[in-house]
């Protein structure tokens, strides 16, 4: 999953992201409303942790931008305002979670996972032939056996399964995978395709990533997956 964090304490920031990181996220830091507008409008995050304190203005006022533009990725607000009346106002502006500093790297951890696998996201998990991803997006089982995949590779298969049925852009599926800043070979993307099509295909995945040439990727099952359509 991809998370733009916004908070203006440098050593907190870095903190939490490492600790998101460790949990197999990509995160992407900002210290600014305005970078963190920008960055909400270029690339399709999973999740916003959101300070209010910051150097540019209030985060109440970029998560209510976001609910009136119709954005509904989960916001989890992380302030040093404890009030009653702040969190209210905070949960009223369209905040799904609201934690008060200072605070256990655990419980964020928890709740951000609670947060990722609510059911409106993706109701009991994500079903595509005989693979099953968990509402965790952690477990996969494959037949009703689970299969291990590393970090990359189980969130390539859920951006995939995300999009069942239709042509993703390579650059969506870098952007999805990759925090900026980091570094990423040019053929990152397809080797981890490559990775993962090798694993489904071993454990009895009935279904196929097709190579969309000079595009990108499509994954599909049934008669879709036929071998022979994969490329």
């Amino acid at each position: 999953m991809r998370v733009l964090l916004l908070e203006d304490e440098r050593a907190l920031s870095e903190l939490i992201a490492a600790q998101l990181a460790g949990e197999g996220h990509a995160v992407d830091r900002f210290a600014t409303l305005a970078d963190a507008d920008a960055a909400l409008r270029a690339v399709e995050y999973d999740l916003l942790v959101l300070d209010l304190g910051l150097p540019d203005g209030d985060g109440l006022d970029l998560l209510r931008q976001l609910r009136a533009a119709g954005r509904r990725l989960p916001v989890l607000i992380l302030t040093a305002r404890d009030a009653v009346e702040d969190r209210v106002a905070g949960l009223d502006a369209g905040a799904d979670d609201y934690l008060t500093k200072p605070f256990h790297a655990d419980e964020l951890k928890a709740r951000i996972r609670a947060l990722l696998r609510r059911p409106a996201r993706e109701g009991e998990g994500m079903r595509l032939g005989n693979v099953v991803l968990g509402a965790d997006g952690h477990s996969l089982f494959i037949g009703g056996r689970p299969l291990a995949l590393r970090r990359r590779e189980q969130a390539l298969l859920a951006y995939l399964m995300r999009h069942a049925g239709k042509v993703v852009l390579k650059e969506d599926i870098e952007t999805s995978l990759y925090a900026f800043g980091d570094e990423v070979a040019s053929n990152a993307v397809e080797v981890h395709v490559y990775r993962l099509r090798r694993k489904l295909q071993t454990a009895g995945a009935d279904l196929r990533i097709h190579t969309i040439r000079g595009v990108g990727y499509m994954i599909a099952a049934g008669e879709d997956a036929a071998p022979g359509r994969q490329a």
